[in-house]
């Protein structure tokens, strides 16, 4: 088969194996068996590598062979691509309703799954995958084409036989990894000794960022199209007749879908399908409700992270039963000891649950919790575990009621209480808590020491080499190669990072001795005022509730902790030649002077910790919670519950091009 016999015979199997992956990914409706699909595709790869001028961009077999890449470029979206306003509560609902209703007499919603997964931006030119993106902050993201490419389920050529295709589209989907190839996933990197992920929406959106496109091809990815965010050559007037073009495009949206008038069909919906919801082959966690009349969704716009014309209906958090086998104390940083439950293992959102917080000595007192209880758990949005209720077993005999002990079980000191908590008022002394404070001391916003995690604190203070916070400093190479898990290289990387955070601004270096009550923030507050540690540390109560937002308690809290001489000691240690702090820059321009900041989510730029000290540099004030004072809340990825609070508030939300634009337009870069 040579020349023009090959060149027609590649052509007719490209456009069987686009219009099969079409009738399986799209429709729904395959038409051969897998086994004849493999062997069409299997020809077309044959074809192709006996004949190489014959390979095509947008060929099928194209999706793996892409070389590794160094990093990901950053990609600007053609769109915005917002995130949704959502609850799990109707009356918000109605909410939503109620406003649309303002400006749309009888409104048509069009209702799908909201899925759970990565976010993307595909960009189509003349029907061609020429880029695809991470959603990022909005605005931007990473350029991840090469990845995307290796899904199956992603056509690399638009369909043009219904529908004529557009010189440009740019296209929103929903990157998914399948609960099947989740569970295989994992198996496999447990067999390797490897950490399996959380989630199927961690494992997505972490195969979707290799930087080997070989491995993501691996992870059986499936994508889905739910939205177009910028188009030239087309035009629609409903969201209704986006979906029909998308799957007249060849590409795959959310199903089921319908279309309704009313709330009492909306919570229907989402009731039938939050009972289908376990036997869905993907993760879903509730439903999107979309205004149909694109016009209308130009009338009523977008706020600065959500479309008002749409909203997303969570589903109630994922329950299951199982039993508590064992009940503990754990010891805290601080010295707080907390009743943790072991329970049977319990898969709960595609995640094995084992443990759950029960906070403190009157929550367990509270829900009646004892060992052999069976219980009812579920994880708190999705993410942390805890036990809901005690389900009752009449006729059955129940152990004794669990009461915290009396002494440390770290150091064996009495235990003391201060409401509802059960304190080891050994801080220094206890080793558990000592373990704890080494992972505070090496955490990002303190000292940012690389390698220096639970385990190895525990190792490190167990094994006597570190005492103190001051013993962490004198390490040698050959100490650390003698922990469990240690060898040379990785003993020297330990030391050279304790090294490389030697050198501290002040600020951190607050943060680090782990004050109760002296956050990032405060920390931040303390080293502006004073301006050295022994102006710190020599600071009376008075003085201390001079500094903003340092009250009463925190001052008692501050210098008490400075009087304590063994605190002293550590700090003087450190200082003796171990630990070198940075002065705090003098701040020369007051670009942002009166003007004070809140950061929610994560920054694509800079860390929030970098984006607070570079608002107070400029004369700004960066604060930890939203207040009717506050000028400004700059939102990244993933904002919490400082979101709401600003809406409620009538606080002006940025995104980070926002900010930005802001420091710009003051003259602060």
């Amino acid at each position: 088969m040579v020349g023009n016999k090959a060149e027609r015979r590649a052509r007719e199997l490209r456009t069987q194996i686009r219009n099969h992956d079409y009738l399986y990914y799209v429709r729904n409706q395959p038409e051969i068996a897998d086994a004849e699909y493999d062997r069409l595709f299997g020809e077309l790869v044959a074809l192709e590598s006996s004949y190489p001028d014959l390979q095509s961009s947008d060929s099928p077999t194209c999706g793996v062979g892409a070389k590794p890449l160094d990093q990901f470029s950053k990609v600007k979206h053609l769109g915005a691509m917002l995130s949704l306003e959502a609850s799990a509560g109707v009356a918000a609902l109605e909410s939503f309703d109620a406003r649309v209703r303002q400006y749309v007499d009888a409104p048509r919603y069009v209702l799908e799954p909201k899925l759970d997964g990565a976010s993307v931006e595909l960009v189509y030119e003349r029907g061609q995958l020429v880029r695809g993106a991470t959603r990022g902050d909005g605005a931007h993201g990473e350029g991840v084409t090469a990845n995307l490419r290796t899904i199956r389920a992603l056509p690399l050529r638009l369909r043009s036989s219904d529908r004529r295709v557009p010189t440009l589209l740019s296209v929103r989907g929903e990157v998914l990894m399948p609960i099947e190839a989740f569970d295989r996933l994992n198996n496999r990197l447990n067999d390797l000794g490897q950490k399996p992920f959380a989630n199927p929406r961690n494992a997505a959106a972490g195969s979707l960022r290799q930087l080997d496109p070989a491995i993501t091809a691996e992870r059986r990815l499936t994508i889905y199209c739910y939205d177009v965010l910028a188009v030239e050559g087309a035009s629609f007037e409903s969201q209704s007749q986006v979906r029909e073009a998308l799957m007249d495009w060849g590409l795959r949206v959310p199903e089921p879908s319908v279309v309704v008038c009313s709330l009492e069909d909306i919570v229907g919906f989402h009731r039938e399908l939050e009972g289908r919801r376990d036997r869905l082959s993907h993760e879903i966690d509730g439903i999107v409700i979309k205004l149909d009349d694109l016009a209308a969704r130009e009338q009523l716009g977008s706020t600065a992270r959500h479309p008002r014309w749409a909203y997303a209906l969570k589903f109630s958090p994922r329950q299951e039963i199982t039993r508590i086998v064992e009940i503990y104390p754990s010891v805290g940083r601080t010295g707080i000891v907390t009743p943790v439950a072991v329970m049977h293992p319990v898969a709960v959102g595609g995640v094995m649950v084992r443990r759950a917080s029960l906070h403190n000595r009157e929550e367990v007192k509270r829900k009646d919790l004892r060992v052999g209880d069976r219980v009812r758990v579920q994880r708190a949005g999705d993410v942390i575990p805890e036990i809901v209720e005690r389900l009752r077993e009449p006729g059955r005999a129940r152990n004794k009621p669990y009461r915290m002990p009396i002494h440390c079980p770290s150091c064996a000191s009495p235990l003391t209480s201060a409401g509802p908590h059960t304190i080891c008022p050994n801080r220094l002394g206890c080793a558990a808590q000592r373990a704890s404070q080494l992972v505070h001391v090496a955490s990002r916003a303190a000292l940012d020491i690389r390698g220096l995690g639970g385990r190895t604190a525990r190792e490190l203070i167990a094994s006597g080499l570190v005492d103190s916070l001051a013993d962490l400093f004198d390490l040698q190479v050959d100490q650390v190669a003698r922990l469990e898990g240690f060898a040379k290289k990785s003993s020297q990387q330990l030391v050279a990072a304790i090294a490389s955070a030697s050198r501290v601004p002040l600020d951190r270096f607050v943060y680090a001795l782990g004050i109760p009550g002296v956050g990032s923030e405060v920390a931040r507050t303390l080293a502006k005022h004073f301006g050295s540690v022994d102006a710190i540390v020599q600071a009376t109560e008075d003085e201390l509730t001079e500094v903003p937002g340092v009250g009463q308690r925190i001052a008692e809290q501050i210098a008490d902790f400075f009087r304590t001489a063994s605190n002293r000691q550590v700090i003087k240690a450190l200082l003796d030649g171990r630990v070198q702090i940075e002065e705090e820059p003098v701040r020369s321009a007051n670009e942002l002077e009166g003007l004070r900041f809140v950061f929610t989510g994560a920054l694509e730029r800079l860390t929030r910790e970098e984006a607070e000290r570079l608002v107070e540099d400029h004369g700004g004030r960066a604060t930890g919670s939203v207040r009717g004072d506050t000028n400004y809340l700059v939102a990244g990825e993933r904002p919490g519950s400082k979101f709401a609070a600003a809406q409620v508030l009538g606080v002006e939300v940025l995104d980070e091009e926002g900010f930005w634009t802001l420091l710009q337009e003051r003259g602060a870069l």
